[in-house]
This record gives structure tokens, sequence and C-alpha cells, in this order.
């Protein structure tokens, strides 16, 4: 392999994108879009006195949902697509290397995927100095960012290379990023509630006649509640799960977080344990005074981030390794009714 030639192919990709319209279109779009939901965000969190880590952890949020929603579109075709064009085999005649194709491929997704990131930046600056964003914070949720390009990349440039046509290469593509982003809510959600268990609910007796509570006495009962703490695995390979565990949590001094981050965190880890007896007592000022806080379930339960990171690099991988095998070069036989030119 050679990073001039890896370049180059990357160069040719980008330079067939850049020369359409509808790739500036798509740019001022998602420009428009990021500005609107920046703007909004501010008027939701003006009631908080801490805006800026609120607004912050929507527009990252946001910015991943619209990566996973554009990226395969970008990738889906860019090896099957040359193959329809008559161009790839010309390639693969060439001093290029499968792995030299591959990469460039690879690398040209990645840049593309970057741009909407690179655009994103401004706003992401905005709801940082609106404040309460650590550095931490910040660092972090780049990266997370960057790894989900790169990995939506790889699973787009996998099954170009694994399926003859663009179309259900791109389709293939959008079924990986939905049973990825969705289907893991569903398996959780249904995987939990078809897993259930017995447990008991306590709370005071009221006194017929006065209608207060008996303070001295309890009431027992039965209820079933759903096993999520046996299924809470299947959200480890969610991208925004994977975004909201390993971005560190800003919490006040209630130990409520105060970003979308630490919400999305404190219900995952929440998930993880069993659960227990409920008890509502109505002669204490408060109902749910046994309940732990959001920072101690959240510092009591093990992160899954790095567990869901591998998950998806795991698939990206082996659809990528698949994709290499089959475009071999110099190509030795082709697949029924390929182009050469």
């Amino acid at each position: 392999m050679s990073a001039a030639r890896i370049w180059t192919i990357a160069r040719l990709e980008l330079t067939q994108r850049l020369r359409s319209a509808g790739w500036y279109v798509l740019l001022g779009v998602f420009a428009l879009v990021m500005l609107i939901a920046t703007v909004l965000s501010f008027l939701s969190f003006s009631f908080q006195t801490q805006t800026g880590a609120g607004i912050y952890s929507v527009i990252v949020m946001l910015v991943l949902l619209l990566v996973v929603l554009i990226s395969p579109t970008l990738s889906g075709s860019s090896i099957n697509g040359d193959r329809e064009a008559a161009t790839l085999a010309s390639v693969q005649v060439t001093l290029a290397s499968t792995g030299d194709i591959m990469l460039g491929k690879l690398l040209a997704a990645v840049l593309t995927g970057s741009a909407f990131l690179a655009i994103a930046v401004p706003f992401l600056l905005v709801g940082m100095l609106a404040g309460l964003v650590t550095p931490g914070a910040l660092i972090v949720s780049l990266l997370v960012l960057a790894a989900e390009i790169v990995i939506v990349a790889a699973i787009g440039v996998g099954w170009s290379g694994l399926l003859s046509r663009p179309l259900f290469s791109v389709a293939s593509t959008y079924l990986v990023v939905a049973a990825l982003t969705v289907g893991t809510l569903i398996a959780f959600w249904l995987g939990g509630a078809a897993i259930q268990t017995e447990t008991v609910s306590k709370h005071r007796p009221y006194d017929q006649a006065t209608g207060q509570p008996i303070c001295d006495s309890w009431v027992e009962d039965s209820v079933r509640q759903p096993r999520f703490d046996y299924v809470w695995g299947f959200l480890a390979a969610n991208p925004f799960v994977v975004l909201a565990d390993a971005t560190p949590t800003t919490y006040d001094d209630y130990g409520n977080p105060l970003d979308v981050f630490g919400q999305f965190k404190a219900g995952i880890r929440a998930a993880q344990h069993p659960p227990e007896v409920q008890i509502w007592d109505e002669c204490a000022y408060r109902a749910d005074n046994s309940r732990p806080t959001p920072r101690e379930t959240i510092e009591s339960s093990a992160p899954s981030w790095f567990v869901g990171l591998s998950i998806q690099i795991v698939l990206a991988g082996g659809l990528f390794a698949g994709a290499w095998a089959r475009t071999r070069t110099p190509a030795r036989r082709l697949p029924p009714g390929t182009r050469i030119a």
C-alpha cells in the first residue's frame, strides 16, 4: 500500500462529489438545521440558570443524528457505484492495490462525514460559551463523534463492496444503522417486558374515618416489574448511548445532571439495577425519600460505552474485511454484468 495512492483515490472520490451542486445544497441544509436547533435550544433552556450544558448536549446529539442519517447515502455506493460506471476495473489494473482502493474509499467517506462535523463546530462553540461545558466533555464528545463517523463510513464502504447494486448497499447500510439506533431500543423494551418478576410495594394504610395515613403500620402488595437489568446490554451498541455514557457529566448541588448526556446516562445506568421493594411512605415529607440521586445511580453502576464501541468496530470491521476480500486487485473474476469499459 502507498499513502500517495490512497490519497489519490480519495481525492478522485471527493472531486466527483464536489462537482455536484447537490453536495453544497446538502451542506447548506445541514447548517440551516443546526442554526434552527441552536436557536430552539436557547429558547428551551432559557428558563434554567445553567443553559450551556443543555444546549451543547442537544447540539451534539443532533450532529450525531444527522451524521448517521447522511453518511450511508455518501458511503454506501462508493465501490459498486464505480463498478456500474465502469471505472473500478480501470483502477484495478493500475499500481493501486486492494488496500489502496479500500482505504482511499474509506478516507473519502470519512472526510465527507467530517465536513458536517466541521460545520457544526461553530454551533458547538456557542453552546460552550453559554457556560458549564468542561474541556473534558468537549474532547470526549468530539472523539466519539469522529469514531461514529469512521464506523458508519466503514459500514457503508463494506456493503458497497459486498453487494453489486448501489441501491441495495445503501439500503443495507441504513438497515444496520437503524438496527443500532432504533433496533437496540426495541430489543431493550421488548426484552425487559418479556422478563418480569414479582416485587413488593409497601405503603401506609389510611384511616377510613379521618382519611389520614396510619403511620404505625404498613400494607404490602405484590407487583410485577420488568427486568431491564437482564437486557440493558442491548443498549450498549447504540451510538447515542455510547455518546452519552462516555461524556463526563456535570451535576448540580442535588446530584441531578445538568445536560442531556447526564439524563440519558442516569436512565441507562438505572436499568442495570434490579427492581427493589417500592416504599411509599405517606407519613414522610417525601414519597421518594429512599431513592438514590441520579449521581449515586451513575456512580454505583458500570460504564458500557467501550463495550458498545467495540461491538460497532467489530461489525464495521467484518463488513469492511468482506469487501476487501471481494475487491481483489488485479481482478481475476468480475461479478456478472460488470462493465469494464
